[in-house]
């Protein structure tokens, strides 16, 4: 819509890149919050959707790492290595992609099946890394505008000190 418009500013492709990211950040944080409104609030119905959740942040999340492929790099594999190898923000947020992919192939109920409910938990525990590198990578991409990384790694955190909280409280029963 704001492309049609020509909103997109002076580095369109960037533009439509930290668009997609910001996305998916949502996404990825609205699904980690799931839990902790069911342990908060009671809720129910935030179970029912985080699967939903968490595969919009990972096509999302595809969405952003293709445009950096395809419009920014065009696909010159030695640039986009270059860049994972030189600029650490693109380094963790590649290391972002890379742990949400076992964790989005495994979102099946016949996954869960499969590996066990215990393994399965073990292996979508690795959202909160992708969680913690995603808000570093959108806080080293912003360099000097930080209050919008800085909101959401306290959303991020609130919904980590959440869990630990009750896992703490778990274990003393």
């Amino acid at each position: 819509m704001r492309g049609g418009a020509n909103l997109l500013g002076a580095n369109p492709i960037a533009e439509v890149e930290n668009e997609l990211g910001l996305g998916a950040l949502v996404f990825l944080l609205a699904a980690m919050a799931c839990t902790p409104a069911r342990k908060l609030f009671g809720w129910a119905w935030p179970m029912r959707i985080r699967r939903e959740l968490g595969l919009f942040a990972f096509f999302y999340v595809c969405l952003h790492v293709t445009t950096y492929l395809l419009l920014d790099k065009f696909l010159d594999l030695h640039a986009v290595v270059s860049d994972i190898i030189l600029r650490p923000f693109i380094t963790v947020g590649f290391a972002a992609f890379v742990l949400l992919i076992p964790v989005a192939y495994t979102s099946s109920s016949y996954w869960i099946r499969r590996l066990g409910y215990d393994r399965w938990q073990m292996v979508h525990r690795l959202t909160y890394a992708a969680g913690v590198l995603a808000i570093i990578h959108f806080t080293w991409r912003a360099k000097l505008v930080v209050l919008q990384p800085i909101v959401y790694g306290i959303i991020l955190a609130a919904l980590l000190l959440v869990r630990v909280v009750y896992s703490s409280r778990k274990r003393r029963v």
